[in-house]
């Protein structure tokens, strides 16, 4: 019974609506009322009118704004970097992360240029510099800091970590990322390869358990894979010592 008095009652605010629209088209001096009465509102309500175009005007500049702000600072970046992977490529790796006091190193890059994707790459570059001289927990840090949309760079990323963590002797750790790279964007190449360490990681740990079921992992999903015999070898092995 209730919905009926709320169906009748939304049926009549309808018609009532539809009346007042249909006067509105039939005679222009109820539209003429209409209009006169909307510029008195705005008159009387001009100065909220203003500064919301105001915001709106101030919001879309700031936008477009900020997006070439980005741009050029990312084209400078760019620009600035270039130096700096020549070092690294080099293999000087001191002045590819600190500079040469004429060129940025990737450190400097990452203070001045933050938020651009030269930034970004500048962290990759200075987590792989910092794992190579022995640096295990900055280069966790940078690497850490490191997105890439392309999904093979950001596997290797993880998996950089993971040789981080696996340096300073948190095998847990290590193996939690070798994971994520084989988990991410995965395929027959590199995966296998991720899943391997993540074994190798977990066994550290004494852990053979985990271990024997990585390999096992590899066994079933990737048969073609060039690990894929040794992963057979190393299941068994460990299988038995968990079993022990």
């Amino acid at each position: 019974m209730a919905n009926r008095v709320r169906g009748s009652r939304s049926k009549k605010d309808v018609q009532q609506n539809l009346s007042t629209t249909e006067e509105l088209l039939e005679t222009p001096e109820a539209l003429q009322d209409r209009i006169v009465d909307t510029e008195e509102y705005i008159k009387q309500h001009s100065t909220v009118f203003i500064i919301g175009a105001a915001i709106i005007v101030l919001a879309v500049a700031g936008y477009f704004g900020y997006q070439y702000y980005q741009t050029s600072q990312n084209q400078s970046a760019q620009e600035e970097m270039f130096q700096a992977i020549y070092y690294f490529e080099s293999d000087s790796l001191n002045l590819a992360l600190n500079g040469d006091g004429n060129n940025y190193g990737f450190l400097e890059i990452i203070d001045e240029f933050g938020g651009t994707d030269a930034s970004n790459l500048a962290h990759y570059y200075a987590g792989v510099i910092e794992l190579r001289q022995g640096n295990y927990e900055s280069a966790i840090e940078y690497l850490d800091d490191f997105s890439a949309s392309d999904l093979l760079v950001q596997a290797q990323a993880y998996a950089l970590i993971g040789d981080a963590y696996l340096e300073l002797g948190e095998h847990q750790s290590a193996a939690s990322q070798y994971e994520k790279a084989a988990d991410y964007n995965t395929n027959q190449f590199f995966s296998p390869q991720y899943l391997v360490k993540a074994a190798m990681a977990y066994e550290a740990a004494g852990d053979y358990a985990q271990a024997a079921t990585r390999y096992q992992r590899i066994i079933n999903k990737f048969p073609e894979a060039y690990e894929y015999q040794e992963a057979q070898k190393q299941r068994a092995r460990l299988e038995a010592l968990a079993s022990n």
